[in-house]
């Protein structure tokens, strides 16, 4: 990336150059996408995703066209060229999947191209019934496939290309009836040949497209989010002082969050926090002695963001946490939050790297009416480089401690090119590191922070609850947004908790957990979720006795009694046994005459699919989390890759998480019980 320069004290940037001209094909090839600004940046994928693409192809006249994509590896070889569906004749609009198989920066593109065959097969199939030019119709059908025959390499199986020479000889046999002829020339045997090796003349390639592909983890994985301070945090019952959890403490309690089958393991910042307008318990402005603050008010004498808060522990305390979560399968990620506590070594000796008032002060940060009197932005315009090279540095010494994830706390409020130069630097020399968006903000804002860089994002999912809404939003995710946003679903953040989940109880934590861990491949759980934590601080979105500003002790033998761990082992089991739940843009949503049941399901075909099974599950889940409903379920077969897609067709379905079974079809009964089962999990077929 081109570094910014100054002009008269103004950063700037150099301005991009349009996309040079480029001329039409012989066969046009318009619309290929989903692309991102049409491949500024690149669309995503991870190992073993099926990507959907389209395009519209044309031509002049009316003889036949169709449609190739075709994936590129990176060092440039051809991985396939698969034929792609016309879905709509009338609008041209072709349809097609690539899959790729290892991470780094691929390309695709559209080939468009005349089908010679498919011209004579139209032509032949009207005019050959009604006796027109019938000796001449079976003469150039003959040809065609001559030529078909003749083009077929020789790495293909050689009874392909005979197949077609017998039906030449066929279409030439003046012996046998017209129609007999012209159905050897039109016979499943030729089309499927020319399925796998089509004749194609007249080949138009589009762009080269780029797509980057990451590894797995950055499309599917389940995040744990915890406070190490609060995991293994004591209270003296007699003088009420609390001795801080620690990392070895928190290393302890990593074993409860495997059990539950968790992918990730989020650690809020575990740096030194400041005491210069430390807050207290929910939020008040002055701390009380013995009060810890907030970890987002970070630094202190002890250190900033390259330090770990002496109440945790050191280096080696982090690295032995790090080694026992690998033990257990559990990646690590870390809060990044941007910003310094007055007590900030940066702001002693970078002053300049923020923002000073009028009245000589340095500005604290605020998005009104909030106030956030312990922490100070950084200003990016003042030493853009110098900050830059700070954060990089910060970023690879976690890097090198074991981190492979990083939560970003609002990077919407940080530059745009900022980013895109740390997180393509970062790429470079770490591919495998992941970066998840906490951007609550403006949909063009979130869309262009998972454009240039970001592998994940939060999303809006936290606040739809009603049937329209979820119903909408899971088409959304799921459709062309997710070339480029990948969404994380989180029911709760230590932020957050919604009036839904405030008022609704256990049954309302049910709901949502099934609704996050099946609506999308990531999603995550906030430590508490287990105890339905649901008491609100008056006024606000969030816990009372909030985590963000003091200790929280738990006790997490009660989980056992109210079920929701249970529901989350459950539901991270079927993720992982389900390959078609890994896949974000493969969701189907049915309807109900229930205004309060969702319905939708994900299919994986065979062809795609790790097992070499098709894979499909079908979701019912209510949203009333306190009277039972029922309905009937309205299933779109074909969307469940059922090879009948019709009313007659019958199947058998098998509840993931009470282990029924039924047989169903078109049209089905439900009925859920917010106090027994609020979601029916079906795997088809089993």
């Amino acid at each position: 990336m081109t570094n910014p320069t100054r002009f008269g004290g103004v950063t700037s940037t150099p301005a991009p150059r349009p996309t040079p001209h480029t001329p039409i094909g012989r066969i046009p090839v318009i619309d290929v996408g989903p692309t991102v600004e049409n491949g500024r940046w690149p669309t995503k994928a991870v190992v073993g995703e099926v990507v959907p693409l389209r395009a519209t192809v044309f031509r002049e006249g009316h003889d036949a066209v169709a449609a190739s994509v075709v994936l590129v590896r990176p060092d440039g070889t051809v991985h396939s060229r698969e034929r792609m569906t016309c879905v709509n004749r009338g609008l041209d609009d072709y349809r097609g999947v690539v899959v790729p198989d290892a991470t780094g920066d691929w390309t695709f593109r559209v080939e468009g191209w005349s089908d010679p065959y498919g011209t004579w097969a139209h032509d032949a199939d009207i005019k050959v019934p009604a006796g027109i030019d019938v000796e001449l119709m079976l003469a150039e059908g003959a040809l065609v496939l001559d030529r078909a025959a003749a083009a077929i390499t020789d790495g293909a199986p050689a009874a392909d290309a005979q197949v077609l020479r017998d039906a030449a000889a066929a279409l030439r046999d003046t012996d046998r009836p017209p129609l007999h002829r012209l159905g050897a020339g039109r016979s499943s045997a030729v089309t499927r040949v020319l399925d796998r090796h089509p004749l194609r003349d007249a080949v138009s390639p589009s762009a080269d497209y780029p797509l980057r592909v990451h590894r797995t983890r950055a499309l599917f994985g389940s995040w744990y989010e915890l406070f190490p301070r609060s995991t293994g945090a004591w209270q003296d019952p007699e003088t009420g002082a609390w001795r801080s959890g620690t990392l070895r403490t928190a290393a302890d309690g990593l074993a409860r969050v495997a059990e539950m089958g968790f992918d990730v393991v989020y650690l809020t910042p575990i740096h030194p926090i400041g005491t210069t307008n430390r807050k207290g318990s929910n939020n008040t402005l002055v701390a009380q002695p013995g009060e810890p603050g907030s970890p987002y008010g970070i630094g202190s004498a002890e250190g900033g963001h390259d330090a770990i808060h002496p109440d945790l522990g050191t280096f080696d305390d982090f690295d032995a946490f790090v080694a026992r979560a690998r033990e257990l399968d559990l990646e690590v990620a870390i809060d990044i939050a941007l910003q310094a506590s007055p007590d900030h070594p940066w702001v002693t000796e970078h002053p300049e790297w923020f923002t000073t008032r009028a009245d000589g002060t340095i500005a604290y940060a605020e998005n009104p009416p909030k106030k956030y009197q312990d922490i100070y932005p950084l200003n990016f315009d003042n030493d853009p480089e110098g900050i830059y090279a700070a954060i990089r540095d910060m970023l690879e010494l976690w890097i090198e401690h074991g981190v492979t994830a990083f939560r970003v706390d609002n990077p919407h409020t940080k530059p745009l090119d900022f980013w895109e130069r740390l997180l393509g630097e970062i790429h470079d020399a770490h591919p495998e590191v992941l970066f998840l968006s906490e951007a609550f903000t403006r949909p063009a804002m979130m869309r262009t922070l998972a454009a240039i860089g970001f592998h994940q994002s939060y999303t809006y999912f936290t606040w739809r609850t009603t049937k329209p809404e979820i119903e909408e939003y899971l088409a959304e995710v799921s459709g062309d947004s997710g070339a480029v946003l990948r969404p994380s679903f989180w029911p709760t953040t230590h932020d957050i908790l919604t009036p839904y989940m405030q008022q609704g109880g256990v049954a309302a934590f049910a709901i949502r957990a099934v609704l996050a861990a099946l609506g999308a491949p990531t999603y995550g759980i906030y430590s508490g979720y287990e105890l339905v934590e649901n008491v609100p601080r008056p006024g606000v979105e969030e816990q009372i006795d909030n985590e963000k500003f003091q200790y929280v002790s738990r006790d997490w033998s009660r989980a056992d009694d109210l079920g929701i761990a249970r529901l989350l082992g459950i539901l991270n089991d079927v993720r992982r046994r389900h390959p078609a739940l890994q896949q974000l843009r493969n969701l189907t949503v049915h309807s109900s005459s229930d205004p309060a049941t969702v319905v939708f399901s994900r299919h994986l075909a065979a062809e795609h699919s790790p097992t070499g099974r098709a894979d499909t599950v079908v979701v019912v889940v209510t949203l009333d989390p306190f009277t039972t409903r029922e309905g009937v379920v309205h299933l779109d077969l074909g969307a469940l890759g059922l090879p009948h897609p019709n009313g007659g067709t019958r199947f058998t379905v098998r509840d993931e998480i009470t282990g029924a079974r039924w047989e169903w079809g078109t049209e089905n009964y439900v009925r859920l019980d917010p106090r027994f089962a609020v979601a029916h999990v079906l795997a088809v077929g089993e």
